[in-house]
């Protein structure tokens, strides 16, 4: 399951650089509860964010929420979480002590650093890691914040909201009808190239190539259908037996003309050899002395 989620985030994470602009470094802004929660879990909350995001984060906190860890400074584990945030970033979110006394709460500060002119977009591409519901339910609103929690000493990125995927899906399909744009030529370029074609062939030249141009055009005409797709024709039984009939009386010919072969007999020896050759040699010349007494 953790190699799934790892895949799943380092996924989103893409999908707001390409979509959005987001970039390493990271700007994660952090609030008070994040770094006590992970004191509390003994997180290395930087290692933790940038295995979340899949790259090098910078951590930032707001004058407000480290003005509320000094505030508990005198309760136990909270000097751990102050020495903490001490080591990040100060985000200046405006709010001095001497215009408020007392420090804003998360929701107002966080929103004014990463919307402060409430216009639903996440200018400076903040990336909020934040333990409070109500904190993470008004960022969905705005347009491209990543959202990180802590749930039981884990880490978790939550999906993109609904308003940052239509804003996504929209951009896909322009640059999709872009790419399309510029392959396919528009049908104004089309006239524009057919009527050039008939100045320089002449009127009536343009329309007999015009005619020809739509009878090519035409599909599946005067082509023979595919012969793998095509099914063979199934014999009937009586076919069958007339071919069978046929087959055999052409091998039975072709076995009557077919001239036999003679036989020659061979000598067992050479004596018998010899012998052969001495009578017929004597029969020879009996036949010659016969036809002499004749």
């Amino acid at each position: 399951m953790r190699g799934k989620r790892s895949k799943q985030y380092r996924k989103l994470m893409e999908q707001y650089c390409m979509t959005f602009g987001f970039r390493e470094d990271y700007q994660v802004l952090v609030d008070a509860e994040m770094v006590e929660d992970a004191c509390r879990f003994k997180m290395d909350l930087t290692a933790g964010l940038e295995r979340t995001v899949h790259g090098k984060v910078k951590p930032m906190i707001t004058q407000c929420e480290i003005r509320k860890l000094y505030e508990k400074k005198n309760e136990p584990g909270i000097r751990d979480a102050i020495e903490l945030a001490k080591n990040y970033e100060r985000r200046r979110c405006g709010h001095h002590p001497d215009q408020y006394p007392k420090p804003l709460s998360t929701l107002e500060c966080l929103s004014s650093v990463v919307d402060p002119k409430q216009t639903g977009q996440n200018k400076h591409r903040y990336v909020v890691a934040s333990q409070s519901q109500e904190v993470r339910r008004a960022l969905r609103g705005v347009r491209a914040v990543p959202l990180i929690y802590i749930k039981r000493s884990v880490m978790i990125l939550e999906p993109m909201a609904d308003d940052s995927a239509e804003v996504r899906l929209r951009e896909e399909k322009a640059k999709f009808r872009a790419e399309l744009k510029k392959r396919t030529p528009s049908a104004k370029r089309k006239r524009e190239e057919g009527s050039d074609e008939e100045e320089e062939g002449g009127g009536g030249g343009a329309k007999l190539g015009n005619a020809e141009d739509k009878k090519k055009k035409k599909f599946g005409v005067g082509k023979a259908p595919n012969p793998l797709s095509v099914k063979k024709s199934k014999k009937n039984p009586q076919q069958i037996e007339e071919e069978k009939r046929r087959k055999q009386k052409e091998e039975a010919k072709a076995a009557a003309e077919k001239p036999k072969k003679k036989r020659r007999r061979r000598a067992k020896g050479n004596g018998d050899g010899e012998r052969d050759e001495a009578t017929a040699e004597s029969g020879t010349g009996d036949a010659g002395g016969d036809a002499g007494d004749e």
